[in-house]
């Protein structure tokens, strides 16, 4: 019923998080994901790698809904709705593969997600909007 109190650290964390998100775009919503997803893949790998059951159920299932309730609920089809196909199948996919991992303990489908995020992270970046700043640069 009563949960314990977080530790400074994870306070500030916690502030560092709302912060960021509060004054995120939402191109910069979808890196955020993007991070937190990976973050918790690399924690379920470490956890694996250690012996320690309780991390690695819980980094596994914080990856699944970050890809299921935030990645893929994102898309939208502006555009070519085959792109957003395609996207949804592989965040199906990858918690398919998140959920195998968390059954049988198996870092190779852990790696696996971990590179496919890796490089939608990196394709996301690279169409990255230009930001204000620069915009009003190249109207002048």
């Amino acid at each position: 019923m009563f949960q314990s109190p977080l530790s400074p650290a994870d306070q500030y964390r916690m502030v560092g998080t709302v912060t960021s998100v509060s004054q995120a775009d939402p191109h910069q919503l979808v890196m955020l994901l993007f991070d937190g997803a990976i973050a918790a893949v690399l924690q379920a790998r470490h956890a694996i790698e250690t012996g320690d059951i309780e991390t690695k159920v819980a980094t596994i299932s914080k990856a699944m809904r970050i890809i299921d309730e935030g990645l893929k609920a994102s898309l939208e089809s502006h555009g070519d709705a085959s792109l957003g196909d395609n996207l949804r199948s592989l965040y199906e996919h990858m918690v398919s593969r998140l959920f195998l991992a968390n059954l049988h303990n198996s870092d190779v489908a852990l790696a696996e997600v971990a590179r496919l995020l890796g490089d939608l992270r990196s394709a996301w970046a690279a169409i990255a909007p230009a930001p204000p700043a620069a915009r009003a640069d190249l109207h002048a």
